[in-house]
């Protein structure tokens, strides 16, 4: 079991993960102006449900890797010290206009609304590459099964990304109001997310291997 400790430092970083608004948060906003608060909550059950393929494909293939290459726990931390790096120099760097959603998206079908918001989440392989290199600075061998690990922080990110997200569908319009109207949190929260990956490369990457 991973120390409540580390899971409360995991979920605080998935807190500003799901923050950081992309192409699920974009979708959800665009959907719930669009078609209201039944379809940005259909369309949110799509897009968890993508999270769970993601946690499942990077889970199994972490605790392959871990029994089948010795040394490689160190290896996986370490190239995820670079990407971690390399998102926070992506997040500093943003200009995207993250609240400019589509508001005119044309109406679908609940199954659709599903599906769409579940392969917006799955054809996203940043999803599956963050996740390969977030988890391995949270898990440790000396901590149990490396597969319950991955699924323990793989829940909790699933909480909370349901919960944040859907607050966001439930307040997408006044919310998107609020931030055109305060340009200012942008890059603070920009500046923020960014200190916050480096600061996560550089914990990975003074883990010591045991």
């Amino acid at each position: 079991m991973i120390p409540i400790n580390d899971l409360l430092l995991f979920a605080l970083a998935a807190l500003i993960m799901v923050l950081t608004p992309g192409p699920n948060m974009i979708y959800l906003i665009s959907r719930s102006l669009s078609q209201g608060k039944d379809a940005g909550v259909i369309s949110l059950f799509g897009v968890m449900c993508g999270f769970l393929f993601h946690i499942l494909m990077v889970s199994f293939g972490l605790t392959a890797i871990f029994f089948a290459i010795p040394y490689a726990f160190m290896v996986v931390k370490f190239l995820g010290v670079g990407y971690l790096l390399y998102l926070a120099y992506n997040s500093v760097r943003s200009k995207a206009k993250i609240f400019d959603a589509n508001r005119n998206l044309k109406a679908s079908k609940p199954l659709k609304l599903f599906n769409i918001g579940l392969m917006t989440n799955v054809l996203n392989p940043k999803m599956a590459v963050f996740y390969l290199s977030f988890f391995p600075q949270f898990i440790k061998p000396e901590h149990g099964s490396i597969l319950s690990q991955s699924f323990q922080l793989g829940a909790v990110q699933i909480m909370i990304s349901f919960t944040v997200n859907f607050v966001i569908v439930l307040f997408s319009a006044k919310m998107a109001i609020w931030f055109s109207k305060n340009p200012l949190w942008m890059g603070v929260q920009k500046w923020f997310m960014g200190s916050v990956l480096a600061g996560l490369a550089v914990k990975m990457a003074l883990t010591k291997a045991k």
